[in-house]
């Protein structure tokens, strides 16, 4: 995953027309488009002309792009023919620097490692949770400065889901904003995507994380288990031995994905009541609507744009033959958007019937772990935002994430009106 958002090192022309570039090889792999939201425009055109599309991208090589609900479906729960190894991210391993983690791994590994540190995220550490994370996002809420203009990803997403990824791991509250820095350098390209980082600081920074928490695992070993992510795979027998490259994948795997799936949605739903102000309207006057809207901005946001596999054999797909070897990028930004599955795809639908029913979790045995976790907080933001604020406020035009892999917002100016 370390090299996910890898931004390419030369300048991208991103001065032309998606309705009328040349589809023919094209590349859609490059952060500017996302940053610069023109990835919308051309899978559009990628679902209708060419739905199963091949590439050459001088980044990470030739690959197919898998853009269709049904299609992306297909390939998400067919693991025979295709395989999460050696990486879900277009980027193949670095040979000298090759992380490992259970989300790459096929079965039977795969759901060992997974089963190890699920507990920490069941409905029964859930309900154990909820009350503490209530707390925490009302103490948040009521800290904002009211009547000033602030950078909503800043001081809420990323509070929030920094102090939720440091109950998990029961990693030092008060370096909890590591946990956040380390995420965003694992899906940062060699050559520093939104980190300013070069390959050689990032590998390092990568290794301080490492040790960091081969700390936190000696002293977890040598104490009672719990219920953290680091406690739990200290104390089972399925994640002794590990090499340190896998046990930084699996921290780098937790690591983000308690983080970009959860901040990035509670900063999208944020805009997109903004841009939809009658679907605004529509939850001051029914609140009950707050867990279906939940589904509805992860389908709007998608927050992480896609997944890779790698053929098995060679496959027949949309007309295409796929060979074996060949990578694919299952487009879930694409896929959420397709108007044969989702209705009226480009609207923001909070009473959306069936919103459960989007692809940005995946599908079959690499499904999010903790979509459920993520599901619970962005809930309880939302009832707890709508008992202290008429209206959130967007002020200012937001700013994306330069990556092909982490559909984020980085900055989202917004303005807080308190209940009268």
């Amino acid at each position: 995953m370390s090299q996910a958002a890898v931004t390419p090192e030369k300048p991208v022309d991103t001065n032309f027309d998606p309705a009328t570039v040349d589809l023919k090889g094209f590349d859609i792999a490059v952060p500017e488009y996302f940053s610069q939201q023109k990835h919308w425009a051309l899978f559009d055109r990628m679902r209708k002309e060419d739905p199963v599309h091949f590439a050459e991208s001088p980044e990470f090589g030739p690959y197919w792009s898998i853009t269709r609900y049904s299609d992306i479906v297909a390939v998400d729960t067919n693991h025979k023919q295709f395989s999460s190894e050696p990486a879900i991210v277009l980027p193949d391993p670095e040979e000298d620097f090759n992380v490992k983690m259970f989300i790459a791994m096929d079965q039977p590994k795969h759901d060992v490692q997974r089963k190890v540190v699920s507990p920490a995220v069941a409905p029964p550490a859930l309900a154990d949770l909820e009350d503490l994370i209530r707390e925490r996002v009302g103490k948040v809420l009521d800290s904002l400065p009211v009547g000033e203009t602030f950078n909503w990803v800043d001081l809420v997403s990323i509070e929030i889901t920094t102090q939720m990824l440091a109950t998990l791991f029961d990693f030092p509250f008060e370096q909890r904003r590591k946990l956040t820095w380390w995420s965003d350098v694992t899906t940062a390209g060699p050559d520093g995507g939104d980190t300013g980082l070069n390959d050689e600081e990032r590998r390092a920074e990568l290794r301080e994380c490492l040790e960091t928490f081969a700390g936190l695992w000696a002293e977890r070993a040598n104490q009672p288990p719990k219920n953290d992510f680091i406690s739990l795979m200290a104390h089972n027998p399925a994640m002794q031995g590990m090499e340190p490259m896998e046990l930084l994948g699996n921290l780098m795997l937790l690591i983000v994905g308690g983080n970009d799936t959860t901040r990035n949605s509670m900063s999208g739903g944020v805009l997109a009541l903004n841009q939809f102000p009658a679907e605004y309207d529509k939850l001051r006057n029914d609140l009950s609507l707050i867990p279906n809207m939940v589904s509805e901005i992860i389908r709007w946001r998608t927050p992480l744009a896609y997944m890779r596999r790698t053929a098995l054999e060679d496959v027949e797909l949309g007309g295409k033959t796929i060979k074996k070897g060949d990578k694919l990028a299952m487009w879930y930004v694409s896929g959420n958007r397709d108007e044969e599955a989702i209705d009226r795809p480009y609207e923001f639908l909070i009473d959306r019937p069936n919103a459960r029913k989007h692809l940005a979790f995946g599908f079959g045995i690499h499904r999010c772990m903790g979509n459920r976790m993520a599901e619970l907080q962005i809930r309880i933001l939302w009832e707890e935002i709508m008992k202290r604020f008429d209206f959130v406020e967007v002020v200012g035009e937001p700013a994306y994430t330069k990556s092909v892999f982490v559909h984020g917002i980085t900055d989202l100016p917004v303005r807080v009106h308190p209940k009268k």
